[in-house]
């Protein structure tokens, strides 16, 4: 672990007042009432930066003064309405990065490409960042759709892969570091709480119709039918973007489940919880634990057509702790005071600050050298409040359920007393 990673609250190492001349700084430091969140991520570093030769051995775009990296998520298409608060949130930490002197003494540089809410140009874009750009990572994805595309690609070019979704595990990769929660950390952990909190006997699955939502909710049976002895009592899957979701909501109001469980993704939500509240279900009685609707999505639905649902996440915008207090500021100061926070969006900011961590521990941008430094990296900065990289690729942190307000935020009913070890092959659910 390097004397950055220990180190913990400081106001030391503020930029310097030459830093201060340049306007892409004085810029960057108005737009971040977060300095005290800076000052716990570490010392910032003008110091004589490692000669290029000895810290790129294999190639990548790397110079004596820059770093380029890659942001492969959809700026357009369904998925749109999720994956622009991870746009955003990486690019905020790499602007915060910059402003403390960057990566081994290096500016990172970044190349945006669109995965279009498509998976075979998501696996086109990652590519063409690999093998014409040579990025040295790549923050991305947000589907599992969209990263199982991508991951052969990852391994076959040998890159890094930072992928910020909670997802439904069964997938270990030395090109991949998975910041965002798997099943046990997620799916099994609200299913647990929602039975015990509601004392809930049935389920109904409703999830689009794609890897993630299928694989989670075979897990979540499993869990359900074999562990707990409960029912599912309905499952349902529809593509992505559809709308219609007059059906199914019929035939909850026929089989009365004491929860209903959803993995519905992207734009679909905006729909299916317009057209729950238009078909008299109150959530403040029928009880909903939603895996996939964060502040990002409330935003296109309205707080008002979802207020009283619960969600199992690792995080929420109005987490007291001062690491949020400070990101939550630095992030509506440069995206403008009305964007929300989800956990996903928390999640990609993540990727930036553990590869810089990793890089500085590996002493080298070297995919091999990254992959083999990353366990154990610590970042006590994270808004969530603190996480480390298992061996497994996976972050330990907390399980947390809240429930959702008209105004759009999270009231938090549940949190772990401590980080959840990642566990992504559980036995006896795969």
């Amino acid at each position: 672990m390097s004397d950055e990673t220990r180190r913990g609250p400081t106001t030391e190492g503020l930029p310097t007042t030459e830093a201060l001349q340049s306007p892409f700084r004085r810029k960057l430091l108005m737009g971040m009432a977060a300095l005290p969140a800076l000052s716990m991520m570490g010392k910032p570093s003008f110091a004589q930066a490692p000669a290029t030769s000895a810290i790129n051995t294999t190639g990548l775009a790397v110079t004596d003064t820059e770093v380029t990296v890659g942001i492969l998520h959809s700026a357009t298409g369904t998925m749109a309405i999720s994956e622009t608060g991870s746009i955003q949130a990486e690019k905020l930490a790499i602007e915060q990065i910059n402003a403390m002197g960057g990566v081994l003494g290096r500016k990172i540089k970044f190349i945006q490409e669109d995965g279009a809410s498509d998976w075979p140009t998501f696996a086109e874009k990652a590519k063409k960042l690999l093998v014409n750009d040579k990025v040295a990572a790549i923050m991305g994805c947000w589907t599992s759709a969209s990263r199982k595309a991508v991951l052969p690609v990852m391994e076959q070019y040998n890159g890094m892969l930072y992928y910020p979704t909670f997802y439904e595990g069964l997938e270990q990769s030395k090109n991949v570091i998975y910041t965002g929660q798997e099943a046990t950390q997620q799916i099994l952990a609200g299913i647990n709480w929602i039975t015990k909190e509601k004392n809930a006997k049935s389920f109904y699955f409703i999830g689009s119709d794609y890897i993630w939502p299928r694989t989670s909710n075979k897990i979540a049976r499993k869990h359900i039918e074999n562990m707990l002895k409960l029912k599912v009592v309905g499952e349902e899957y529809f593509p992505l973007g559809h709308t219609q979701f007059n059906s199914v909501i019929n035939k909850i109001k026929l089989t009365k489940p004491d929860v209903i469980f959803t993995d519905v993704v992207g734009g679909s939500n905006v729909a299916f919880y317009k057209q729950l509240k238009a078909a008299g279900i109150d959530l403040s009685k029928q009880t909903l634990l939603t895996i996939s609707v964060t502040e990002d999505e409330i935003d296109g639905i309205g707080g008002e057509n979802i207020a009283g649902a619960y969600a199992c996440m690792k995080y929420f915008q109005s987490l007291d702790n001062p690491n949020n207090k400070a990101f939550v500021a630095a992030f509506k100061k440069m995206w403008g005071e009305k964007t929300v926070i989800g956990d996903v969006t928390q999640a990609a900011y993540l990727g930036p600050w553990l590869w810089k961590a990793t890089v500085e521990k590996a002493g080298s941008f070297d995919v091999d050298k990254i992959a083999a430094a990353s366990p154990g990296i610590e970042f006590k900065g994270a808004p969530e409040g603190y996480v480390r990289i298992h061996e497994n690729h996976h972050l330990w942190s907390k399980t947390r359920v809240g429930k959702a307000k008209l105004d759009g935020q999270f009231d938090v009913v549940f949190e772990t007393a401590e980080l959840i070890q990642p566990d992504p092959f559980p036995k006896g659910y795969q």
